[in-house]
């Protein structure tokens, strides 16, 4: 069975003319003149296929069609209302809902301050976070579990259906206890790593891709492999080993634990705002996008971002 068109001005007039029992007034609330009002009833009783009113001059009064019509009109019309209202409300970023996925050094060095921000003047919006290593976050905006994600994408193929948008480069450093030999270098070479024990971050982890790459064929001489950087810190601090880490982590480092840059020229990692070609941001993403973009910029100053 096709299903009529009906309008939202149909069943406005209905339910005036339900409730008012009068043509006349009921064409009034519509704003609309008494022919043209009556002409709306009639092409709903048509759309319908059932007289909805029974009138005279006296009356006008609801046919058993009407009466059995009236309960669900009234619904649908509520229903259409709230949904507009829903909406209005999502673009007018007064409600909605936005799950990042991100590194674990960015989802606890600056973005807490991003979200911060952000809920302070939009505070009708809900955030999710999720904190995993870059394969794990693109899995999530592929499944639609993340609307999108800060992380470093792998080389290589299979990135197609993602839309990238560079935000920074991100150098790295020595970590290293303040009194050990390479903390008074004046220049740190990868050669001069080498000998130390090293404390290596896992292999599926960003860090540990772009170092493995950088020093390719070297091999460092590791003694601990973690997937946290508190992890690398305690050892380190332990005097267990030296390691190199990103320039956005070095929050985590501190005390008797020194920072020293190290310039190689093929060590950078770029970290990247990830989403599906095929699915848009919402209203709300696309404001805690623009928002990351600006502060990430603020963060980083030699950020070289495209498009």
């Amino acid at each position: 069975m096709k299903l009529p068109d009906l309008s939202t001005r149909q069943l406005r007039a209905f339910i005036a003319l339900a409730d008012l029992k009068n043509f006349t007034r009921a064409a009034q609330t519509c704003h609309l003149s008494q022919p043209a009002f009556s002409a709306l009833i009639a092409t709903l009783e048509s759309a319908v296929g059932a007289r909805l009113f029974d009138r005279d001059k006296r009356s006008v009064r609801l046919t058993p069609e009407g009466e059995l019509f009236d309960s669900p009109a009234r619904r649908l019309l509520d229903d259409m209302g709230n949904a507009l209202a829903n909406l209005a409300s999502h673009v007018q970023l007064r409600q909605g809902r936005v799950r990042v996925a991100a590194l674990p050094s960015l989802a606890a060095g600056w973005l807490p301050a991003v979200f911060a921000e952000f809920m302070l003047a939009w505070p009708g919006i809900r955030l999710e976070l999720h904190d995993a290593l870059s394969d794990p976050c693109i899995a999530l905006v592929r499944s639609g579990q993340a609307d999108f994600a800060l992380a470093v994408p792998g080389a290589g193929a299979g990135l197609s259906d993602l839309q990238m948008h560079k935000l920074c480069s991100d150098g790295f450093h020595l970590v290293c206890l303040e009194g050990h030999p390479l903390a008074r270098e004046t220049r740190l070479t990868a050669a001069k790593l080498a000998p130390w024990p090293f404390i290596q971050m896992t292999r599926n982890s960003s860090v540990r891709q772009a170092l493995d790459a950088a020093l390719h064929p070297m091999r460092l001489n590791t003694v601990f492999e973690v997937e946290h950087l508190a992890t690398v810190k305690g050892l380190v601090e332990a005097g267990l080993g030296i390691s190199v880490v990103p320039t956005l982590t070095l929050f985590h480092f501190h005390g008797a634990v020194v920072t020293r840059p190290l310039a190689l020229p093929s060590l950078m990692r770029s970290v990247h705002l990830i989403q599906r070609r095929d699915a848009s941001l919402s209203m709300a993403a696309r404001a805690l996008h623009a928002l990351i973009v600006a502060r990430l910029r603020d963060c980083v100053p030699d950020t070289s971002a495209t498009g």
